[in-house]
């Protein structure tokens, strides 16, 4: 394992184990790249709700991606729906298919096969650069890559429950989402809504059911 492999291993636990816990929250924005409106994103978690920086990537294609790394996992249709509420809290009015939510998102640094042009993280401070070519044409240094990454950290347990407590419910008019998830968060529901839909919902698969119920316990 060279050392981006183990800074990717040690935020975000990618490994394609089970898919109903998650240490990796992904919220992308593109068609076009916009780094004023996901600069919301990257900043308000840090300013609102005391988040260390996540990590910033660009796409290889068209956009921007906020990754944000737990400490410890969580459901990931608790993780999925707290996207959402972070969508609605910082993304107000952004057009549907622009933006995307995930808790298993592609790999980076990639190639991209459509553009070849490549994926990659990138410096709060250079972020800007890339609003209209949000990529790299050569592969990145993994070294580099590496050093970006190991500057990061995780955010902790109590870090995540308190900012679920204080963004409460989704209120804010906004288009859905689009996601890797089948159901997604309506804009007029909060997260605790969310889950129940998700967990009354015999159409979802029954772990993912019963992993909303479990994500439902911080709210009862």
């Amino acid at each position: 394992m060279n050392r981006l492999q183990a800074e990717l291993q040690r935020l975000y636990h990618l490994d394609g184990g089970a898919h109903d816990q998650t240490r990796c929250m992904v919220l992308a924005l593109g068609q076009p790249a916009d780094w004023e409106a996901i600069s919301k994103v990257w900043q308000g978690v840090q300013a609102d709700l005391g988040w260390p920086a996540p990590a910033i990537a660009v796409s290889g294609v068209d956009g921007y991606q906020v990754w944000f790394s737990l400490a410890e996992p969580r459901p990931t249709a608790q993780a999925m729906a707290f996207l959402e509420a972070l969508r609605v809290r910082y993304l107000p009015g952004i057009a549907a298919d622009r933006i995307s939510l995930t808790t298993q998102p592609p790999m980076v640094p990639a190639l991209q096969t459509p553009t070849g042009n490549w994926s990659a993280f990138v410096a709060p401070d250079l972020a800007p650069v890339f609003a209209e070519t949000p990529w790299l044409d050569i592969p990145p240094s993994p070294d580099g890559q590496a050093d970006l990454l190991c500057r990061l950290d995780s955010i902790k347990r109590a870090d995540f429950q308190r900012a679920l407590e204080r963004l409460g419910p989704v209120s804010a008019p906004a288009p859905e989402a689009r996601a890797d998830a089948s159901l997604m968060p309506s804009t007029t529901r909060s997260p605790k809504s969310f889950l129940l839909e998700v967990m009354n919902n015999d159409t979802v698969e029954l772990s993912l059911r019963i992993e909303a119920a479990k994500a439902l316990l911080p709210y009862l």
